[in-house]
This record gives structure tokens, sequence and C-alpha cells, in this order.
């Protein structure tokens, strides 16, 4: 799929207008409803294929944090032929009482997708619980940087970043 068909069927499938409560508690008057566009296969291939570019020889896992990143790196799994892990919002108070699931090493490094950008937060947490487990977050990579700060407050924690797409690609104006 073409970049210019996979910003107008992440447009179709997932920009709502209206009033939104972000997770960073900032108002919108647009959402990107990621699991709207996340359960389209068409999009959800075209984006596989995307985030494969940024692999490299450095990179060894995939990650995606709950719940929205699970499709994502499941999508780049396919396309990379790399292993996973899938990071809970907390550690589960049952089984195995993980808040990482998969195989990830000490001195591996990870590739972490996400969906939305906005503040960076929970992307920011994510990296956090890769780096409990003594792997190193090579690049955090975006489907939409919103352009409200998430790329600095990631970059200024240390990391490299990247967004398939922005705000601005997809042609939002508030």
């Amino acid at each position: 799929m073409d970049e210019q068909t996979l910003i107008k069927r992440i447009c179709q499938a997932a920009l709502l207008r209206g009033e939104f409560t972000l997770r960073s508690g900032r108002k919108s008057k647009y959402y990107l409803d990621k699991y709207l566009f996340e359960t389209q296969p068409d999009i959800l291939a075209a984006l596989g294929e995307r985030f494969a570019r940024h692999v490299t020889k450095e990179v060894d896992v995939l990650a995606g944090a709950e719940l929205g990143g699970i499709p994502l790196v499941t999508a780049a799994a396919l396309a990379t032929g790399r292993p996973t892990v899938l990071i809970r919002n907390q550690k589960k108070e049952y089984g195995t009482a993980k808040q990482l699931e998969g195989k990830l090493a000490a001195g591996q490094g990870v590739l972490l997708v996400e969906d939305v950008v906005t503040t960076g937060g929970q992307v920011l947490e994510a990296a956090k619980v890769i780096e409990s487990q003594g792997a190193k977050v090579v690049k955090v990579v975006a489907v939409v940087d919103r352009e409200e700060g998430g790329r600095e407050n990631i970059e200024k924690g240390g990391y490299a970043f990247a967004s398939l797409l922005t705000k601005t690609d997809l042609g939002i104006t508030e």
C-alpha cells in the first residue's frame, strides 16, 4: 500500500471529530481511534511492513505495550520474523505475575512500537519495563505522532524516535 492510500485508509477508519479527553488529560477536537485502524487487516499489514523498515542489526526483539501495541508488534513480527515481547500496563497478580510476556534477555536490542504518541508517557513507561530486564531500547517507532511534544519527551528520555506518519501528514488541523 502506498503512503497516500495508507493515510486515506487510516483517516477513513479512525479519524473522529468532536470533544475528546486524551490520556494526557488534554482536550482535543479530534481523536485517532487506534483500535479502528488496528483492526483493519490491510492497514495492519501495511504498518507491519513500515515498522520492518526500522529493524536494524541491533534489533533482536520487537516490543509492544498493552493494548494498542499488541496488534502492531504482531504485524511487525510477521513482516520481520523477529520475536516479540508484550508489555502489560501493570504486573498481573496471578499465574507467573509478570509485567513483560515473552522472552527478553539482558543485552538484547529492542524496537518498541507504539500506536499514537501525544506526550510519550505510555511508551516511556514501557521502555522502563524493557530496561528493567537489562535490555536496551534501540528505537521507538509510532504509527502517528500528534506533534504535541511526544517526540521531544521520548528523545529527552534518551531514545531514538521515529513516526510512520504525523498529524501533518494526515492533514489534521484542529
